[in-house]
Formats: C-alpha cells, structure tokens, sequence
C-alpha cells in the first residue's frame, strides 16, 4: 500500500509538472489537442491539459537574416555572383499560417530571390549592376512581400551586399580605369606645360618690348644729348661738321676706356694705333667737304636744267614723234 501511494503520488507530480512550460520573448508555442491546432501560446508562464495537449512547435518572432549568393550574367555577357541578405519575421497575428502553411521558408524565400534577381540583372550592363544595386534590392523586396505575406512572414528589408565579378573581368575593369587615369593625368600635365610655355612667351614678349623701348628712350637722349653738344659747339664758333666729328672722336676714346676697364673682355678693336683717332677725325673733316662740295656742285648743276614746254601736235600728225627741244 506504501509502495503504490509514493507511485501515485509521484505520478501526480509528473502529470502537474508537465501541465505548466514557459514560452520564451519574442517567440510563440502552438499547442495542438489530439493532433489538431487548439491555440497560439506566447511568452510568459502558460498551462496545458496534460496527455491532451502538446507543443507542436515553437516559432522565432525575431528578425531573421538569410544570405543568398546568386550566379547571373549581365546584359553585356559578364558573369557574376551577387549576395543579397534578406531580413525577415513571422507576423505574431499569424504564426499559424507561418507554422502550418510553410514547412521550409528559408528554402521558399530563396527560390524567390533567385527568380527576381536573374530577372533584372541580364536587363543591365555590368557598371549599370553596380549603380542600381538598390534598385535590384527593392524589387526582390517587393516580390518578396506579395509571396510570402500570405504565408505569415513580413519581409523587412533586402540588401545587395556583395557583387563579385570574374577575376579576369575585374582585372580589365582596373587596367581600364588606370588607362582613363593615366590619360587624364597627361592631359592636365600637357595643359600644365602648355600655360607654362605660353606664360613664359609672355614674359619673353614683354621683357623684349620693355629692353626695346628702353633701348629706344636711350638712343632718343643721346640724340637729345648730341643735339645740344653741337648747338653748344657752334656757340664757340665750331660748325656742325667738325662738332660731329669730334663728338665721333670722343665717343670712340669712351668706348676704349670701358673695354680697357672690363678685365675679362677679349675684344679687339681695329685700327688700333695712337694715331687712329687723329685719322678717324681727319678722315671725317675730309668727307664732310667733299660731300658739302658735291652738294653745291649739284645744286648749280639744277639751277641750268631747263624744262622743255609741250608742243601740240599738228592736225593729222598725232602719231608723230614730237620734235626735240634745243
């Protein structure tokens, strides 16, 4: 009798203990009755008919992730392996839809991924992959909400995570971009040069002008200055000849002192005897009178000529040679 009471009595805890479990957060238990959906239990301290209800299941009400890796091929014929994380959860007011209506839904949202994304991606070309990735990403989304909303999951968000061409196809990708680098680094470097050389063509242009004018302004006051020497000259009763002449003379013993003063200079200057001076200002004097002779020689030679008068020519003579004048 001791025996059998301590075996009822702890069978009775059994059957006590079994009738309460816990349900977790963020998670839901569905209890079946005889093999048939009774209830959705969700967390807390819950309680059950022992031998009659069970647990069938327990459902995550968490977000979930799941990765799928793609292999597609462009509009443009290049092959490549794209990765889109897609963020989902079970709806809690269906979590027997969840439960009983889809059995893998990691496999079901897969398939559907894979349906939308070799739908879209042969429409691009490979750059056009990268620039409407998010593009790619809400159609999935979108494709994705009207399949498996009805299923009891929501889809929260579906990112294209990853795009992994061929190695060769990167590789060309990079020489490409290097190229186009290059070329644009050379055209700026020519247009560098370019500014550079027309700059210094300015300079060149300018620096010339200025020596130029200067050169001009000195030779315009040593006339000024030879001016007033002669006038200054005749003052003292020396014509305009022999004033030039001297100042010929003076200017050519100021050339021989500055190439004397310049220690480096291997110029020389010929003639180059004590006497040249003297000749080159005789010399002058002698050219100056002759050319003052020839002057008045042509002068009176002018005076002489006599210009002859036309004659008109006589009637039915036209044509003639007009007779010479004595």
């Amino acid at each position: 009798m001791g025996t059998a009471f301590i075996i009822l009595i702890v069978f009775g805890l059994f059957i006590l203990m079994s009738s309460f479990f816990t349900v977790k957060q963020q998670s839901s238990v569905v209890i079946e009755r005889f093999g048939k959906f009774h209830s959705v239990r969700n967390s807390g301290l819950q309680l059950k008919i022992p031998l009659v209800d069970r647990l069938a299941g327990r459902v995550n009400l968490k977000i979930q992730q799941l990765d799928v890796i793609i292999e597609t091929k462009t509009k443009d014929n290049v092959f490549i392996k794209m990765k889109v994380s897609v963020q989902f959860k079970v709806i809690q007011e269906k979590v027997y839809d969840a439960f009983y209506k889809l059995e893998y839904p990691h496999d079901q949202i897969t398939a559907y991924v894979f349906d939308v994304v070799r739908a879209e991606v042969p429409k691009l070309k490979l750059d056009d992959v990268f620039e409407r990735k998010d593009d790619i990403a809400i159609a999935v989304k979108r494709e994705l909400n009207e399949a498996m909303t009805t299923y009891g999951y929501d889809i929260i968000n579906t990112l294209v995570t990853d795009i992994d061409p061929d190695i060769q196809v990167k590789n060309a990708m990079n020489r490409i971009n290097a190229a186009d680098r290059e070329k644009t680094a050379a055209e700026f470097e020519a247009e560098s040069s370019r500014i550079r050389i027309v700059a210094k063509a300015k300079a060149e242009a300018e620096s010339k002008r200025l020596q130029g004018q200067g050169i001009a302004d000195q030779r315009r006051e040593i006339a000024r200055g030879l001016v007033e020497s002669v006038e200054v000259l005749n003052n003292v009763g020396i014509n305009s000849q022999e004033a030039s002449a001297l100042i010929v003379v003076t200017q050519h013993y100021d050339t021989l002192q500055a190439i004397g003063a310049d220690a480096n200079s291997n110029l020389i200057l010929l003639p180059n005897s004590p006497q040249a001076g003297s000749d080159m200002l005789n010399n002058m004097v002698a050219s100056f009178t002759a050319s003052n002779q020839v002057g008045e020689m042509m002068k009176k030679n002018n005076k002489k000529i006599v210009k002859p008068k036309p004659i008109e020519p006589q009637s039915g003579y036209e044509d003639d040679i007009l007779p010479e004048v004595k």
